[in-house]
């Protein structure tokens, strides 16, 4: 599945509390999401209004290894 192009921070953190990220804090335009699922981890986010792809895949592939997923599964349930 390609990434989007028109995807922004908001909105990917809105869909990473399926996998139970929540927003713990915001400095300035980057928000720093918590998960205790699959023990601890955060996660920074800049809340841009549109996310490189680059840094869209970073962020991606960081959760697929936290969680043990496949990043295609990841991609599918998130933008599915």
């Amino acid at each position: 599945m390609k990434l989007p192009r028109d995807l922004n921070g908001a909105v990917l953190a809105r869909r990473l509390q399926v996998y139970g990220y929540g927003v713990t804090r915001q400095s300035g335009d980057h928000l720093r999401l918590t998960t205790k699922r699959n023990g601890e981890h955060h996660l920074t986010i800049p809340r841009h209004s549109v996310l490189k792809p680059g840094t869209l895949a970073g962020i991606l592939k960081e959760v697929a290894s936290h969680l043990g997923i496949a990043k295609e599964a990841e991609l599918h349930e998130l933008l599915g």
